[in-house]
């Protein structure tokens, strides 16, 4: 379930300040949020899958944490990822 190149260069593109910058915490919430979203999916269909449930848990969590840090260094970045992923900030 790991995501294409593609969509990976789409979202640095979209969200980083170059085509390298994959390390900002923007980045990171939002390569995160789409691997959320996917493994969601993969949860819905796959009930039992309780490996798959744990990872999706903590993947959760790193976002929380990711977002809470950008929250406290740049509010209107924050602000912008969080609209433009429609996730609740």
């Amino acid at each position: 379930m790991p995501l294409t190149k593609e969509e990976k260069d789409n979202i640095v593109s979209k969200f980083g300040e170059n085509k390298m910058d994959t390390g900002s915490a923007a980045v990171q919430i939002a390569l995160l949020t789409s691997r959320i979203r996917r493994l969601t999916d993969h949860s819905m269909k796959n009930k039992k899958d309780n490996h798959s449930r744990r990872g999706l848990v903590m993947l959760v969590g790193q976002r929380k944490r990711l977002m809470k840090y950008l929250r406290k260094t740049d509010l209107k970045k924050y602000e912008n990822v969080v609209n433009e992923l429609k996730i609740r900030g």
